[in-house]
């Protein structure tokens, strides 16, 4: 499957396909940088710390002057020099990365934060970017957005995750939830997992309510894009709370239906 098709089946963006393409082009090769890295550190068969390190290594190169030799980063160069984009977001993607071969469960919600800073919020931060709107108050909602479309994919994929042996689920609300490891480990979700689901789905819905004010600070194509994000990310809320947060039966999806009502809400204004 090429990036492009990828990217239809992820929902990343859920607007790509109408944007203009020197955009669309853009977007891709830092989707394609963030697949490549999440590979490297969720399927790379050898030592992949080290590989993720060699990868750092060839991004820089970018910066320096040089060539990359990683035909993805390649791609990318041309996009960070017609964007001025700066090397630190895309090295946060990285050491997220990192942090993942070392840390497989949080204690706090805080923590988990600050996973997402590194994981995704410097995704929205090299997209505002990429169209040339990034300003601190912008930054600071692009942030909200993308945490909280971080979380809600966790929240989603709690069963894969557990198999991968990772449990993103804070221990302190497991804990006040009466929730335990193992009952994360079968095919139908006990209540009081998705009682904790539904809290945390609850954090993420007002993160997305926080953040959603940049979509109508932005206009033309950026706020499109921005809006696709966000849109995508209540029609993930929405799913949950559809399927009652029964995320081990398998992970719900957001409707078409529901992503396009949001999109028009959030871009045409609410």
């Amino acid at each position: 499957m090429n990036i492009e098709d990828r990217l239809r089946a992820e929902n990343f963006p859920v607007a790509l396909r109408i944007l203009p393409r020197r955009f669309r082009a853009h977007l891709t090769a830092v989707y394609g940088f963030a697949r490549t890295v999440d590979n490297l550190g969720d399927e790379f068969p050898g030592d992949r710390l080290a590989a993720l390190d060699a990868f750092a290594a060839d991004l820089d190169l970018i910066w320096a002057g040089g060539h990359p030799a990683t035909p993805v980063l390649a791609r990318l160069a041309a996009t960070v020099r017609a964007c001025d984009l700066p090397p630190e977001p895309f090295h946060r993607l990285i050491e997220a990365n990192r942090q993942d071969q070392r840390i497989t469960a949080y204690r706090t919600y805080d923590e988990l934060r600050a996973y997402c800073a590194l994981s995704a919020d410097p995704v929205g931060r090299i997209v505002l970017g990429v169209f040339g709107v990034g300003t601190a108050a912008r930054v600071a909602c692009s942030d909200a957005i993308c945490t909280a479309l971080q979380l809600v994919e966790h929240w989603q994929d709690v069963a894969e995750d557990r198999r991968a042996g990772r449990i993103y689920l804070p221990a302190e609300d497991m804990s006040r939830f009466g929730v335990s490891p193992a009952d994360l480990d079968g095919t139908s979700t006990p209540a009081p997992v998705r009682r904790l689901l539904a809290f945390e789905t609850d954090r993420a819905a007002e993160l997305f309510r926080r953040g959603a004010p940049l979509v109508a600070d932005l206009t033309g194509w950026a706020r499109l894009a921005v809006g696709g994000f966000l849109a995508g990310g209540l029609a993930t809320v929405d799913a949950l709370r559809r399927a009652d947060h029964d995320v081990l039966a398998g992970a719900p999806r957001p409707r078409r239906a529901d992503l396009a009502r949001h999109l028009i809400q959030e871009v045409l204004g609410r």
